[in-house]
């Protein structure tokens, strides 16, 4: 499949001009794969032709068996690698094409798992952006929207489940159901789903809908566990959304299938899927619960932004991306019991996006897609996050209630059809009555990030001044300043004023805001910027952070701190020192995990070398402190097990795990680390653990290890995709020990020599394994250099590329900062 075409934005918009899809009939047969490969599809596409002759081609990235059109077999001449010529059209067209998907095992396009517990077998396709072609034969681009209807044939224990609500199952002979599903509303070809396998299945009725939650078997417990509150979520988010849109969900039934080996999640249409590594093994930490939320409602939301409306051409992927991001913390703060949703994004997803927006990689949110493989490169946290975080923006320029009336106008007159963002911005515009042209340019079409610095003024008031990006003007900007001054005590700040700024250009006038303990620039985080507050007052602001009254001041506080950091404008020990304060002094905070992995980054990451034991002990008795008087004990336990160095240390560490398998894994991985571990509590371990990829658990264990041949078997493990795509992460960080850098040096040279295979098991491996394999120990600045040369060969994927050079950054910046 190397050689595959990808769609031109002409060629796309060529067919779109000449055809129109009218429906696809897709006949499915999975008999064969309970002990093989094999995916077989017969496909009829109805069509029409607006010029009659015409000459176009169909997406066909298979073995076609067979093809006929209008009841002709098309030549096998032309029928070449991903496409099918259609030559000689009539006014009124049917395609019937039979084809085999062999490749069923990249957990992309079409997958084929068997539990390692129990061998059952799970079958499930996912497609975006270009993938549907390698399962049937399609028009596969955004814009030729059609109903689909699907006739699944699977052995009779199996269950299967797609977008469409109450199919009709009968038994066909030989062992087998046929599962007859009704047509879908017009889809996209990239959301349409088949799940199939031998399912837990768990359902409830709420708010008037039909609710699924589907797992493998042997994860049953651990999803029936969580099944109330996932049910919850579900039921308040269709009602949030159907509200604010003006819109209701308009299926009843509404499907949460959880996959084996999956990466992400995906928003097939009335039938989310997600990795099943969200079906958490122990029961989850309030961070784990809140992200879960998160991408619940982010996957929801794209049912309205995506496949109610979808975008034209992929050059608005990041609209629907960044919307569904947006709309996912808008819906959990006013909808859910996270409230405090966009506080934890400030110390998340948005520092991720600042960093994507200070690597080489940057890009205007909005910017041309001349084919699918430079699609696929755009997925990142620019199109995320900063997009997300714009359009929080946007909201604050132009209000909630002229947002919320302009999105309304949007699905009414969208419905099942396709948009451009010009489109979203005309129901804005008219909604607020405000001209969005020069905003929507400087916001979407340039790159970087605007810094925005408080100075003092000439007659005692102050300035904000605004600097754009690389020399270009700044944007505008709609954002709070925060006054905040010592209470009587002295021993707290509390906001006495907020001053609402509207900037326009480099300089923004002020009235005298008085005498100020701190003045926090962008409090309530609602523009994107690097931000600073006057000089006077910046060391007050790292030293004083743990006294601000809100979680989200806080925030903005450790994330002004982190973005110096970043910039090498502080040390590592600087930022340890803000977040300890902040944690010693607000225990309770639910954004504490989150604050645990930034200063536990810091400290293992970013410290120069002589203090990285330093720093890691005083995160250590931090977590020793706070393990005994917050009810957040196991996230702080975890971190303690990334950072615990001392002997006492260590004791306390086991003795605190005692009990719980998750944290006793997480202890075994760093008496790995420092070659202690006893390998017969492994294998106790493994023998006691309910979950069935405990195998995964152990092998993080050996990866840690400071050992030539377990690094290795971990190493091929991750490169061979024996790990899931979706447990990488547990791996990489087990791997990559800066303290094992002599070991892990080799790894570098392979690490850039596998870069051009990083992209042959589809999109979401290449960004996986192009990012998690990435060297971040034993290597140094000319590593960099030679990461940077290979990733702009030609033999490099544009989406693995991107990674690397972001990471090469990244890596760049650490190196900096640890010299300080």
């Amino acid at each position: 499949m190397q050689d595959l075409p990808s769609l031109t934005r002409a060629e796309a918009e060529d067919r779109a001009a000449l055809i129109h899809v009218d429906r696809y009939d897709v006949a499915i047969d999975l008999t064969s794969m309970l002990d093989g490969a094999d995916f077989r599809a017969v496909a009829s596409v109805r069509f029409s032709c607006r010029r009659p002759g015409a000459t176009t081609f169909a997406d066909a990235a298979l073995t076609v068996v067979s093809a006929t059109l209008n009841g002709v077999p098309v030549d096998k001449s032309r029928i070449s690698i991903g496409r099918i010529q259609l030559t000689d059209l009539s006014e009124d067209n049917v395609l019937v094409v039979e084809s085999v998907q062999s490749q069923t095992s990249h957990a992309e396009w079409v997958h084929r798992s068997v539990d390692p517990s129990d061998k059952a077998v799970y079958v499930w396709t996912s497609f975006e952006p270009d993938d549907a072609r390698r399962a049937w034969v399609c028009f596969d681009q955004p814009d030729l929207k059609a109903p689909h209807r699907f006739t699944v044939t699977a052995p009779a224990e199996w269950h299967v489940v797609s977008n469409s609500a109450d199919p009709i199952v009968t038994a066909v002979g030989n062992g087998h159901r046929q599962w007859a599903f009704p047509d879908t509303p017009p889809l996209s070809t990239y959301v349409p789903v088949i799940a199939a396998g031998a399912f837990h299945e768990i359902r409830s009725q709420r708010a008037g809908y039909d609710l699924g939650l589907l797992c493998r078997r042997s994860l049953a417990r651990f999803l029936e566990r969580d099944a109330e509150e996932l049910f919850e979520l579900t039921a308040r988010g269709l009602i949030f959304f159907g509200d604010r849109f003006g819109f209701p969900f308009p299926q009843r039934k509404y499907d949460q299938v959880f996959l084996p080996d999956m990466g992400g999640a995906m928003e097939n249409y009335g039938c989310v899927t997600w990795a099943d590594s969200s079906v958490f093994r122990s029961p989850p930490t309030y961070n784990e619960r809140r992200r879960r939320a998160g991408v619940l409602l982010h996957e929801m939301a794209h049912m309205w932004f995506g496949d109610i409306v979808t975008m034209t051409w992929w050059e608005d992927l990041w609209l629907n991306e960044a919307f569904a991001v947006w709309a996912a913390h808008w819906a959990a703060e006013a909808a859910t019991p996270f409230t405090d949703a966009w506080s934890s994004f400030l110390v998340g997803g948005k520092l991720s996006a600042y960093a994507a927006d200070m690597a080489p990689t940057t890009h205007p949110i909005r910017q041309p897609v001349e084919d699918v493989c430079a699609a696929v490169a755009s997925f990142d946290a620019i199109t995320y996050s900063k997009g997300a975080s714009v359009l929080k923006q946007l909201f604050a320029f132009v209000g909630e209630e002229a947002c919320v009336a302009g999105l309304r106008s949007y699905f009414a007159k969208h419905a099942w059809g396709n948009t451009r963002l010009s489109d979203l911005i005309s129901e804005l515009q008219q909604a607020s009555g405000r001209d969005l042209d020069g905003w929507t340019a400087g916001w979407f079409d340039a790159s970087g990030t605007d810094q925005l610095r408080l100075e003092a003024g000439e007659a005692g008031g102050h300035l904000l001044h605004a600097a754009g990006p690389n020399g270009m003007p700044p944007r505008p900007h709609r954002l709070n300043i925060g006054v905040y001054q010592r209470d009587e005590s002295g021993a707290a700040l509390v906001r006495r004023d907020v001053v609402s700024v509207e900037t326009s250009g480099e300089r923004t006038e002020m009235v005298d805001i008085g005498d100020a303990a701190i003045l926090l620039v962008n409090d309530d985080d609602l523009t994107f910027a690097s931000v600073r507050p006057d000089p006077a007052t910046t060391r007050a602001l790292l030293d004083s952070a743990h006294y601000l009254p809100s979680a989200l001041s806080r925030a903005l506080a450790v994330s002004t701190a982190w973005d110096m950091l970043m910039r090498g404008e502080l040390p590592a020990a600087d930022i340890v020192g803000v977040v300890v304060a902040v944690l010693r002094h607000h225990p309770a905070d639910t954004l504490i995990e989150p604050y645990l992995s930034l200063v536990v980054d810091a400290a293992d990451n970013w410290s120069a070398h002589p203090l990285r034991d330093y720093l890691l002990e005083q995160v250590a008795d931090l977590c020793l402190e706070l393990a005994t008087q917050q009810p957040q004990q196991k996230s702080v336990i975890r971190a303690l097990a990334e950072t615990a160095i001392t002997a006492d240390q260590l004791t306390r560490l086991n003795a605190m795990a005692d009990g719980d398998i998750d944290l006793q894994w997480r202890v075994l991985i760093r008496l790995a680390e420092i070659d202690t571990v006893d390998q017969a509590e492994v294998q106790r371990l493994v023998a006691q653990d309910p979950d069935p990829d405990a195998w995964i658990k152990a092998l993080a264990v050996d990866a840690a290890k400071p050992d030539a041949q377990t690094k290795e078997a971990a190493w091929m493990a991750m490169v061979n995709h024996t790990v899931p795509v979706g447990s990488i992460g547990v791996i990489r960080r087990a791997f990559w020990r800066r303290s094992q850098g002599q070991i892990l040096a080799q790894y570098a040279d392979r690490y850039l020599d596998i870069l051009p295979t990083l992209d042959r098991g589809g999109m979401i491996p290449a960004i996986t394994l192009s990012a998690g394999l990435y060297p971040s120990a034993g290597v140094d600045e000319e590593f960099a250099q030679r990461a940077v040369a290979a990733a702009q060969s030609e033999t490099v994927s544009p989406v693995v590329a991107k990674r690397v050079i972001t990471s090469t950054d990244l890596l760049t910046r650490m190196l900096r900062t640890r010299a300080m």
